[in-house]
């Protein structure tokens, strides 16, 4: 552990100070001391790094020992890149941002993302680019040193900026134990790394910051001396000077500037008196004890902040709100945003504040913190004035405005009311609710809710007394002040009680729930009607008093005014006074009277309450009086009303009578008219039911007269039959033939419609035998019988089979020529750009190129050559061995299992390149149906391989780079699915490119920079806008927002277009595309049950759309999605609107939404969910295919009734290579001993080389460029006919598989010449002469058909002989066959044989398929050939290109260069012969001073001068011979091409090691051979 010492320079570190010391030391001893020096001061620069980031981070750092470490998953550095760069990193950006995947389980390689985005933020502040690491060396820990020399030139940037505090020199402050130091020593020895310097940084700093390095060193050192001076007027003019590059340097604060760069320089000098004892003098750096540029701008800036508070405050004191946002608004005061619209509040809050201060002045902690708060609360009242509820709430809310006794539940409540407030402030002109009229108003909130709450608990307490039925409890209840009832009287209590109970009992009724309670509304109309109760009692009762005292006083006048009074409120009528008043007395004399009744009358209130009147004192009470007599004689309320209400009634209803007489007459005269009426109705009723009597009358009479006049008739008839029968035989024979000769007419009329009748009903017929031949599950063997002859092969069969392979053979042969063609192409690409950097490589260029030529012109020539030297060009003796080969490619090709875990055998580069070429090549490409089939079912089983072996979870498909996923993707891409890419995308595409008006740009500050460049080009003038400007800068400008909106307007459009595109042509999609979209879903959702639908369906996105169809959209011209000339390329606005269009449908497949840098886009976001549900449409449709098996109508059989067999085009070298992978990984391909695949592995033995296998005489012995030849034989291609290892042969254990096939075979045969109900019958019955000889004609049309069969697609000679036998003979194998088969529980005779008649069936059906898919076939392999020749074409023209580019380069060299070793014509210039003899020695020490070797294992530097290097050139031009010797003693050699080291120096490596001992610096290297060797 470390600990820091006193700052004293007495106590520096007691060993590792210096180099110096009192001792006499060895160089040994020096050198140790020397390094042990590095490792202290490395430790020292980390806790340094570690000290300054954790103040900026505001979190502890490992300890420094661990730190490079603990740095290493980018976490720490993401978030110091938040601290700086907050816009452009946010926590969510940042990958494992708690360290819990790390210290779970270590790095993870997202754990890079942390520092590129760190690297990006760096970049985005402008710190030069010289400082960056590399990822690989914070990663992989490749040079971890740099990455902390990075953050001290961070740190002092970032303090030059204002943005960070400076970082302390520890050097000789802090102390490390020796073990610390000496492990780190070793660390560092270890990787081999140079220390930066690191006090030199100030320095690079100034440089790379700068226009002019001299002038702005010179600036910097007449700064620091006029510092030195003290004199605050040349210090400020130096300051002031341009070329120093200071920035917001103000004369009037030259002292303070003087003051503050004086004391940091005399801390500088003080730490640099420290450093020396450990520095050698020419390590020394000016900048070590002289202020940098970047140091002085950090204390000029800090002044600057300590004046901006000033002024500020003085802005306050003066009370002037523009001033005062002036000057919070200055960069230099490095203040929270504010918002000039709302200059007072700053203004009034501010100054309240400073005057509440003790001293009258806010520090900038104070200004910063009370500046937030007031924006925080101007932010507040604009959501208020926009009725924004949402953003109200997220205000309120928001730490920094520091709100008191705030509650989240009640922020709705807030919103509401303050909108409220502010709307009535804003109409009596109160712009700003301040901080304190917010405050009030949330307590005011929080008060109502008190308040209601206290109701609330009143409310139950009322409920809980009502309950009790005490009405003095309820009473109480009613009159808690919480619950602020009104109209609460103490006197009717009692009837509060019994109305609220009723009440509540029954809403208790209606609700169905005994727990109800009344509410503070139901309470309140409870009590408003008990007191209404009252008084309408009250009042009834002395109503009933008056009336009983004016009966008994006999005073009839008053009685109608009494009842028209509102104690009754009766209808009373004037007329019927008297009446009203007899018949009161006439029932009040009926009423008995009790001699104790008191002065008491009882009313009943709402007919449930009783109420109690003395009619004495006018005294009322609900509840009965002690010992009372109610009086009985008197009429009662109700009594009174219910009388004088009948009287009126009896009066009115009088009165109706008398005003509608009229009305009444005709209603009488109605009711009688219907009397009348109904009467004839019913007589009529009568009549009509007596009608069916009068109807028989009539028909019986009118029977007698019909009967009367038929006897009349009939006796004359038969007084006449001789002559009635001769009549009837005269018109039956006319009517006969009148009928047959139209008859005859009508078909001759008809003859074509009755000839197609006759031919419907055969064709139906036939139909219907095919139906039942195809769709019956035991299909009869006579309807077999007249399909038999399908079976039979046309000449047309044989010459459509012959087309397919010879265009077959032709694909092949094309796809590996156009993907050869295209690597040169590729490597010419490369060393095209090797010869920009090193124009010695031309002769490389051209050599290549020649190869190039020669192999586009000669490519016809080799295929024929390569044929000759095929199958047919191997000797006799190696025949044996070459069919070998072709049952192990047999087996290979049909049993996807072998390859599949070879694939996982090998590592992932050789694996790749063994798919691209052994596999397909063994596939043939899929150029047939049979090849299609077996190639997927090796995809399937290698997808289900690897899934089940190396995915750990459902996203490791996505994020990393599966190897079954690949090879689908590259295959599908390839020429055989490339047309159907190009049917896909390319109209779409074409289209976009097309549309000249189409400018698509989604960055809002590319938008903004048009803008200005357009104004400028209209206006003339130069732009008083900035032109650097960050994206949310650009977006307050209304006319960036607008473009940018029409951007995505088009942006929507086209992207529509290409999704229509997409969604019509999901046919178009490659089925095996579709197929293993299938397999991945299924297998996904096999080992991760748990998985959704839409996790899954993503995953097929992934691959359908981005692995698929997105690179094509983004390079059309890279996947030959359009035509593109020799030399030609796409526009860089057509580029960017397909990249834009890619980049929203990459969005919405995954249903990433834009945010983060992509915010601005956050209108396409509805449009993105909408149509990620189109896309989960698609990929779901996508997955629904049939399986292989159905879709190409393929089993274990359709090898053995194909015409030709499995040819495949493989070179020598890939048998050779097959063989020898299959020999190195055969225990985890085939374990099993007794697998056949190790039977044929040991039956070829070894591996042969090239002159083994082509056989002796093949090559030239005494060929001297014998190597060559094999180099170019071994590339030679063969075409191999692939076999079944064992056939059928007689005596030998026969193969039930193909006995069924041989059995179908003979069967065809014999029911095709001879007839019968059953299969057994035929072969019971013997056949006829006729028979025989229908059989021999079939037999021999045969024989003439295999004559003219071609070799490779005649079957075994086993078929061909069992085909001629005769008929009998036939039949008796058959029954043989059938008996076998039979045992094997493949037929039965109980069944008649049926299974292999429905077999030969399905091989019928299976013919007919077959050749509709060879048409098809046929038509897709010219299509294929077409796109491969348009290909081809265009790599001609590619290469005729590169021809003219290289020859103008040979032309220039010839003219500007003549010493260069270059061969022309087949001549070499006699210097380059003379260069060759050239030889070099350095010692190791010389070429480690010069940087070339960097370091020898196992030698210390001390013994580099015992190693000598001789570097000689070789014989080929480029090729040089290195020798090592020690101690004069050779070691070691080895050979360098000069084309090697471009080649690396263009893929960015920079050390190589030669010997595998000696490091090397590949670009000094290249430097010293140009220099010695060209001259350069």
């Amino acid at each position: 552990m470390h600990h820091e010492e006193p700052s004293s320079p007495a106590l520096q570190r007691p060993r590792y100070g210096s180099i110096v010391d009192d001792e006499r030391l060895s160089a040994e001893e020096m050198d140790e001391r020397r390094r042990q020096n590095i490792a202290y001061e490395y430790l020292c620069h980390l806790e340094e790094a570690k000290r300054w980031i954790e103040i900026c981070l505001n979190e502890e750092l490992p300890p420094t020992t661990e730190l490079e470490e603990g740095l290493r998953n980018g976490v720490y550095l993401a978030k110091l890149a938040k601290f700086f760069a907050p816009k452009l990193v946010s926590d969510k950006k940042i990958y494992d941002v708690e360290q819990t995947r790390y210290k779970r389980s270590g790095l993870h390689f997202r754990h890079t993302d942390n520092t590129v985005q760190w690297l990006r933020a760096m970049e985005s502040i402008g710190l030069p680019k010289i400082f960056y690491p590399e990822t690989t060396d914070v990663y992989d820990r490749k040079n971890i040193p740099r990455m902390i020399y990075c953050i001290h030139a961070l740190s002092l940037y970032l303090f030059k900026l204002g943005i960070a505090p400076q970082i302390q020199d520890l050097l000789g402050k802090v102390d490390f134990t020796e073990e610390e130091i000496s492990n780190m020593r070793k660390e560092l020895e270890k990787y081999g790394i140079q220390m930066p310097s690191f006090s030199k940084i100030g320095g690079i700093l100034a440089s790379e910051l700068s226009v002019d390095e001299a002038a702005l060193h010179a600036a910097v050192i007449a700064i620091n001396e006029a510092i030195e001076k003290g004199v605050a007027d040349q210090t400020i003019i130096t300051l002031k000077n341009p070329n120093a590059m200071l920035i917001n340097v103000e004369e009037d604060l030259a002292h303070a500037y003087q003051k503050e760069l004086s004391e940091a320089k005399q801390r500088k000098e003080e730490n640099a008196r420290l450093k020396n004892g450990s520095i050698l003098e020419e390590e020394r750096d000016v900048y070590e004890e002289l202020l940098t540029q970047a140091e002085i701008q950090g204390n000029v800036n800090k002044v600057n902040k300590l004046i901006a508070v000033d002024h500020i405050n003085t802005a306050i004191r003066n009370c002037d709100p523009n001033k005062t946002i002036a000057a919070l608004m200055k960069p230099e005061a490095q203040m929270p945003q504010v918002y000039p619209s709302a200059a007072p509040v700053y203004q009034t809050e501010l100054f309240n504040l400073q005057q509440q201060n003790a001293v009258n002045y806010l520090a900038h902690d104070e200004l910063s913190i009370a500046v937030e708060m007031l924006s925080a609360v101007v932010l507040l009242n604009q959501s208020l004035e926009s009725k924004n509820v949402a953003a109200t709430k997220t205000h309120l809310s928001n730490p920094s405005i520091g709100f008191n006794n705030l509650e989240d539940a009640n922020l709705q409540r807030y919103a509401d009311t303050l909108m409220t407030i502010k709307s009535e402030a804003s109409s009596q002109g109160q712009e700003y609710l301040s901080w304190n009229d917010i405050q009030n108003c949330i307590d005011m909130v929080n008060a109502q809710i008190q308040e209601e709450n206290d109701r609330i608990v009143a409310v139950g307490l009322i409920n809980e007394a009502i309950d009790h039925g005490d009405p003095t409890k309820t009473l109480e209840a009613l009159l808690l002040p919480t619950v602020k009832l009104q109209n609460v009287r103490a006197a009717n209590a009692s009837h509060y009680q019994d109305v609220l109970r009723n009440a509540k009992t029954l809403k208790c009724q209606e609700s169905q729930d005994d727990s109800s309670l009344l509410w503070l509304d139901e309470i309140q109309k409870g009590i408003d009607d008990a007191n209404r109760n009252l008084e309408d009692a009250s009042k009834l009762a002395i109503g009933t008093t008056m009336i009983n005292q004016c009966l008994e006083n006999e005073d009839s006048a008053q009685i109608v005014a009494i009842l028209q009074s509102p104690n009754f409120n009766l209808r009373a009528v004037p007329e019927c006074a008297e009446t009203y008043y007899n018949s009161l007395l006439d029932a009040k004399s009926l009423k008995a009277k009790d001699p104790d009744e008191g002065p008491w009358i009882k009313s009943s209130v709402q007919g449930m309450y009783g109420y109690y009147f003395n009619v004495e004192t006018g005294e009322g009470t609900c509840v009965a009086p002690e010992g009372i007599v109610p009086k009985t004689s008197w009429l009662t309320g109700e009594e009174i009303q219910n009388i004088v209400g009948q009287i009126t009634s009896d009066y009115n209803r009088e009165q109706l009578w008398f005003a509608n007489e009229d009305l009444i007459i005709q209603l009488q005269a109605q009711a009688r008219g219907f009397l009348v009426r109904q009467k004839y109705k019913e007589r009529k009723v009568y009549l009509q039911s007596q009608e069916p009597s009068v109807i028989k009358i009539q028909a019986s009479w009118k029977g007698f007269k019909q009967r009367k006049t038929y006897s009349e008739r009939l006796e004359t008839l038969q007084k006449n039959v001789a002559s009635v029968i001769k009549i009837q035989s005269w018109v039956k024979m006319w009517l006969a033939r009148r009928a047959y000769r139209k008859r005859l007419q009508y078909f001759k009329d008809h003859n074509e419609e009755i000839v197609k009748i006759q031919a419907f009903i055969k064709a139906n017929k036939a139909r219907e035998d095919y139906k039942t031949l195809t769709g019956s599950e035991n299909p009869p063997l006579n309807v077999l019988r007249k399909f038999a002859y399908l079976m039979d092969q046309s000449d047309l069969d044989f010459q459509e089979e012959l087309e397919v392979t010879r265009l077959r053979e032709e694909v092949v042969t094309n796809i590996r020529s156009s993907q050869q063609l295209e690597k040169d192409l590729n490597l010419m690409d490369i060393k095209i750009g090797l010869l920009v950097k090193n124009r010695i490589t031309l002769q490389d260029v051209v050599s290549h190129s020649k190869k190039l030529n020669k192999k586009t012109k000669n490519r016809a020539e080799e295929m024929v050559t390569g044929e000759k030297q095929g199958i047919k060009g191997l000797s006799k003796e190696r025949r044996k061995k070459l069919e070998a080969y072709q049952h192990l490619f047999y087996l290979l090709q049909t049993n996807p299992t072998y390859l599949a875990k070879l694939i996982f055998q090998m590592p992932q580069n050789k694996s790749t390149k063994f798919m691209d070429t052994v596999i397909f090549t063994l596939y043939n490409y899929a150029s047939n149906q049979r090849e299609e089939y077996l190639l997927l079912k090796l995809f399937k089983t290698a997808l289900e391989e690897e899934i089940n072996s190396k995915v750990d979870q459902i996203q490791d498909i996505v994020t990393g780079n599966p190897t079954v996923i690949k090879m689908v993707v590259s295959f599908n891409r390839s020429a055989r699915g490339q047309n159907t890419l190009r049917h896909l995308l390319a109209p779409v595409v074409k289209e976009i490119m097309d549309d000249k008006s189409l400018a698509i740009s989604t960055s809002p500050v590319e938008v903004y920079k048009a803008w200005v460049n357009q104004l400028e080009m209209q206006t003339g003038e130069a732009s008083k806008l900035p032109y650097d400007v960050t994206t949310e800068q650009a977006l307050m400008h209304p006319e960036v927002a607008n473009r940018l909106e029409s951007s995505i307007q088009s942006l929507r459009a086209v992207t529509d277009k290409v999704l229509a595109s997409i969604f019509s042509s999901l046919n178009l999609m490659p089925y095996g595309m579709r197929y293993i979209a299938k397999v991945l879903k299924n297998s996904l959702h096999e080992k991760f049950p748990d998985a959704t639908e839409d996790e899954l369906l993503k995953i097929v996105g992934n691959l359908l759309y981005y692995r698929y169809m997105n690179p094509a959209i983004v390079a059309p011209d890279g996947f030959d999605i359009i035509d593109m000339t020799a030399g030609g390329q796409i526009h860089s606005d057509q580029r960017r609107n397909l990249g834009c269009v890619a980049k929203v449908l990459q969005h919405a497949a995954s249903n990433n939404l834009f945010e983060g840098e992509n915010a601005h886009l956050s209108s396409m976001n509805s449009y993105l969910s909408q149509t990620y549900e189109k896309f989960r449409n698609f990929f779901q449709a996508a997955c629904i295919v049939p399986e292989p098996e159905e879709k190409f109508n393929i089993d274990e059989y359709s090898d053995m009734v194909t015409l030709s067999k499995p040819v495949i085009y493989i070179s020598i070298e890939e048998i050779i290579n097959t063989h020898s992978l299959l020999l190195e990984h055969q225990d985890a391909i085939a374990p099993d001993p007794n697998d056949i695949l190790n039977e044929l592995l040991m039956g070829l033995g070894e591996v042969p080389d090239v002159e083994t296998f082509l056989g002796e005489g093949a090559v030239d012995p005494n060929d001297p460029n014998k190597e060559n030849t094999l180099s170019q034989l071994v590339k030679t291609e063969i075409s191999l006919s692939l076999t079944r290892k064992y056939d059928l042969r007689e005596g030998e254990e026969q193969d039930i598989k193909g006995l069924m096939m041989k059995t179908k075979r003979l069967i065809v045969d014999v029911i095709r010449a001879q007839p019968g109900e059953t299969l057994a019958k035929i072969l019971e019955t013997p056949a006829s002469e006729h028979q025989e000889a229908e059989h021999l004609k079939i037999v021999e049309k045969r024989v003439i058909l295999d004559s003219k069969t071609p070799e490779k697609m005649k079957h075994s000679r086993s078929i061909l002989e069992e085909g001629q036998l005769p008929l009998e003979q036939k039949k008796r194998k058959i029954q043989r066959n059938l008996r076998t088969l039979e045992q094997a529980g493949l037929v039965s005779s109980e069944n008649k044989y049926q299974e292999i008649i429905n077999e030969i069936a399905k091989d019928i059906r299976n013919q007919r398929r077959y050749r509709q898919h060879r048409k098809a076939e046929l038509v897709k392999l010219q299509q294929t050939l077409n796109a491969l020749n348009s290909k081809t074409a265009f790599y001609e023209d590619q290469i005729n290109y590169y021809n003219t580019y290289i020859k103008t380069c040979l032309d220039n060299l010839t003219r500007k260069n003549s010493r260069r070793s270059i061969k022309i014509s087949g001549k070499e210039e006699e210097k380059g012969n003379k260069l060759k003899n050239i030889s070099l020695k350095y010692t190791a020490a010389r070429l480690h001073e010069k940087g070339v070797i960097l370091g020898i294992d196992e030698l210390q530097p001390n013994q580099f001068k015992n190693v000598m290097f001789e570097i000689t050139p070789g014989e080929e031009v480029g090729d040089f011979d290195i020798k090592a010797k020690f101690l004069g003693v050779e070691m070691e050699k080895v050979q360098l091409h000069f084309q090697d080291l471009l080649q690396m120096q263009y893929e960015g490596v920079s050390v190589m090691k030669m010997f595998d001992k000696a490091k090397v610096n590949v670009n000094l290297l290249i430097f010293l051979l140009n220099k010695k060797f060209y001259g350069k």
